[in-house]
């Protein structure tokens, strides 16, 4: 289960965790101002996206990840981490996804700007 934890904002980077929170075996939650996002690691590169799957009640943090894609635990479908578009079924909808910045030991983002789909 992804490790969840309040985020930190710092100018227009908002902190979502440090380095050491996700690792290829556990992705990580981190919750800002009502949103979740998820926090992924895929060999030496980081992902972040909605954590909330766009099919259903589904958790991404909680999913499987493989060959750049997380499958949602509530009901299969799958998404590309680059992209957040969708890659199995049922899905449909694209999740947003945003530039994850490293930078001292930490994962931060743009909250406002989420990558375009």
């Amino acid at each position: 289960m992804a490790q969840t934890k309040e985020a930190m904002t710092t100018g227009a980077l908002t902190q979502l965790c440090r380095l050491e929170d996700v690792d290829e075996d556990m992705p990580f939650r981190a919750e800002i101002d009502g949103f979740a996002y998820a926090v992924f690691k895929v060999g030496d590169m980081f992902y972040v996206t909605a954590d909330l799957c766009s099919h259903g009640p589904g958790s991404l943090s909680e999913g499987f990840v493989e060959d750049c894609q997380v499958e949602c635990p509530f009901h299969q479908g799958k998404f590309d981490l680059r992209t957040g578009m969708p890659t199995e079924p049922p899905c449909e909808i694209p999740i947003k996804t945003w530039t994850p910045i490293v930078r001292d030991g930490a994962i931060f983002i743009d909250v406002a700007s989420p990558n375009p789909v």
